[in-house]
């Protein structure tokens, strides 16, 4: 099979990065190469997240990675889009636990909790001994998160936790439910642990998507929490979609890694494959088809590459995100596509990732923000009309 993992770069972007960022990406591309290949199809076909790998990627820094203290590594915001480039070029539903961990919940706590919370949660979540999920999405309230239905009302010195999230990455495995609900002054954040009397969990199954990752549902049923429990600077929904907006980056670098391992495979098996007495590789319309994902990849790579330096300078902004999310996860699902045509009948089996990676970015094009929403947001940027309603 195709070195999978092997770099595409045609515009020399390498020169670019910084000592500390190539030596993050290839430490990552190790770990992918050695911990996560050799058993991800198993994985996958059994509808199972790999969480033996956990305490690994931990003690490699990549949860919360470019947060700054509380035992997190403090890189900047180029070498964590490419720990998420690595992983993603391995299995989506890695990078996603990633993901959920860094940038949805460790970064809600990071933004808008307070610092006993963040005391607390933050070192132990940075060390994966302590998983944490998001709970924002519900069964009937996906793009608009403002119509949510969980409910929290006052009680005494607390609160009561009434309601149901769905589509929860890392949903029963996690130590930490970061949940959104509506109260009497708007839209808050609580951290729920696991055990609390009153929430209990339920896996997805049957996916045929994203699975090697875990996916919940997530009930609360008069469940009662301390005023303690409650993120106390998150008010409104600026602050769930402050979070996503981290995702949102950081799967704009990871689809990236997708994207160039249906490449790869594409071009290794069209060379070495023949047809009609010579490899496919030699005709034209395979040609422009590989010639076109090399286009969209190149196009993608500088996209984050000049979005991870706006981010470290602290300019970036969330529609510029959006941007890159619809950009560049269209990108992937097609090249991931294309890649499924070129193989012929040898794309439809798990001897080539090319099928796995083409079903997994089938969700990546929806969750953290649908293509179709991210049309709509770049839309309302730049006519200063909304279309939302």
């Amino acid at each position: 099979m195709a070195d999978l993992l092997k770099d595409l770069d045609f515009f020399n972007l390498d020169e670019m990065l910084g000592h500390e960022e190539r030596m993050v990406r290839d430490t990552v591309r190790q770990f992918v190469q050695r911990e996560v290949l050799p058993t991800i199809e198993r994985h996958f076909a059994d509808e199972t997240f790999p969480k033996e790998l956990v305490p690994q990627m931990a003690e490699l820094g990549f949860f919360g990675a470019n947060l700054k203290g509380y035992g997190c590594a403090g890189m900047n915001n180029i070498a964590y889009g490419l720990i998420m480039q690595e992983l993603e070029a391995g299995d989506s539903g890695l990078r996603s636990f990633a993901s959920v961990q860094s940038a949805l919940a460790m970064y809600s706590i990071y933004a808008w909790g307070s610092e006993e919370q963040k005391r607390r949660y933050l070192p132990e979540m940075a060390k994966g001994k302590l998983i944490g999920c998001f709970g924002l999405t519900e069964p009937d309230h996906g793009s608009d998160p403002g119509g949510m239905e969980t409910r929290a009302r006052r009680d005494g010195d607390g609160w009561v936790l009434n309601g149901t999230k769905r589509w929860i990455t890392n949903g029963s495995i996690a130590d930490l439910a970061v949940v959104y609900a509506k109260v009497p002054e708007g839209i808050t954040g609580f951290l729920v642990e696991r055990g609390t009397p009153g929430f209990t969990t339920r896996d997805i199954h049957g996916k045929f998507s994203m699975r090697a990752s875990i996916t919940s549902e997530l009930i609360f049923e008069d469940v009662r929490l301390d005023d303690n429990a409650r993120l106390p600077e998150a008010r409104g929904l600026r602050a769930p979609l402050s979070c996503l907006t981290q995702a949102r980056y950081g799967i704009s670098w990871g689809v990236i890694g997708a994207a160039r391992s249906c490449y790869h495979c594409a071009l290794d098996y069209t060379k070495e494959r023949k047809q009609f007495a010579r490899p496919l590789a030699g005709y034209q319309l395979v040609q422009n088809k590989l010639v076109t994902m090399l286009t969209e990849i190149t196009k993608a790579q500088l996209v984050c590459l000049r979005l991870g330096q706006l981010k470290d300078a602290n300019k970036m902004r969330p529609e510029q995100v959006s941007f890159a999310k619809r950009n560049n996860v269209g990108m992937a699902l097609e090249i991931a596509r294309l890649a499924r045509d070129m193989l012929g009948a040898n794309g439809i089996v798990n001897e080539y990732p090319v099928i796995r990676h083409m079903l997994n970015l089938e969700t990546v094009n929806t969750y953290e923000g649908a293509f179709d929403v991210q049309t709509l947001v770049l839309g309302r940027d730049i006519t200063g009309l909304s279309a939302f309603e």
